[in-house]
């Protein structure tokens, strides 16, 4: 009785963990092995893993709802994707912190760290961007603060003010670049990969938000603006504006 029993659960759960197996790997291998990047994928680990597991054990009930946390963990697969991006060598030339719509262009005063007045991109980013942030330019993290709030929605002009946010300022010999990390509705969690005394290279990743957010970027009032609202930037690689030689 026991082998008979032992043969009917291999029976059972073998195609349900093979169908599961091959369709994450033929994904994987068709669409998202060059997006990826470990450290970026471990913010999902357990996330992936419920679903996972999810995916196998409701195959018991119903193939439908299989197929329904299989799909979950595609898109949490396809929302911590983190592709590669090429920087423009140019120093003068500022890249966008944040994949996303950039929302509104305002002129006003930064104070918390530059004391002075500039120019504030604002980038929104929804669930269907990549959700990694990367330095505007050459230099180094110079000041780095986590501010608790709320989670009101992102879109919103008043959520500056208001939701959770991480400060952060780069600064080389020529300028200083302020950029805020913003939660949303839904995101509800920011990541910092980088501290205050790292050297980082213009496009390089500093952190990301999870699941839909803002990010602002601090410009000085002289730097050429290349950008408008409404243009979808990438970060890393979208120049948003270029510095005064001044």
């Amino acid at each position: 009785m026991e082998a008979e029993t032992h043969d009917i659960v291999v029976l059972f759960w073998f195609p349900q963990m093979s169908i599961f197996i091959a369709l994450t790997g033929s994904f994987w291998n068709w669409k998202m092995a060059s997006q990826m990047r470990l450290q970026t994928l471990l913010e999902a680990r357990w996330i992936l893993a419920i679903l996972a597991v999810c995916a196998i054990v409701s195959s018991v009930l119903t193939l439908w709802l299989s197929l329904l946390f299989l799909l979950l963990f595609f898109c949490t697969l396809a929302f911590f994707r983190d592709p590669s991006r090429v920087a423009p060598s140019d120093p003068n030339l500022v890249v966008a912190a944040a994949d996303g719509t950039v929302t509104d262009i305002v002129e006003l005063d930064e104070s918390e760290v530059l004391k002075a007045k500039t120019r504030r991109v604002g980038i929104f980013l929804s669930i269907f961007d990549v959700h990694t942030n990367r330095a505007p330019i050459d230099g180094r993290i110079i000041y780095q603060k986590h501010r608790e709030g709320l989670c009101v929605d992102a879109r919103r002009p008043d959520c500056s003010e208001k939701n959770e946010s991480m400060t952060w300022a780069f600064q080389n010999r020529r300028t200083t670049i302020v950029v805020r990390q913003l939660t949303g509705a839904i995101a509800r969690r920011i990541v910092a990969w980088a501290k205050i005394g790292d050297e980082l290279k213009k496009g390089e990743r500093f952190g990301m938000i999870r699941f839909g957010s803002r990010t602002e970027i601090y410009l000085p009032l002289n730097a050429e603006l290349l950008v408008k609202v409404g243009n979808h930037v990438s970060a890393g690689s979208t120049i948003v504006a270029q510095l005064s030689d001044q």
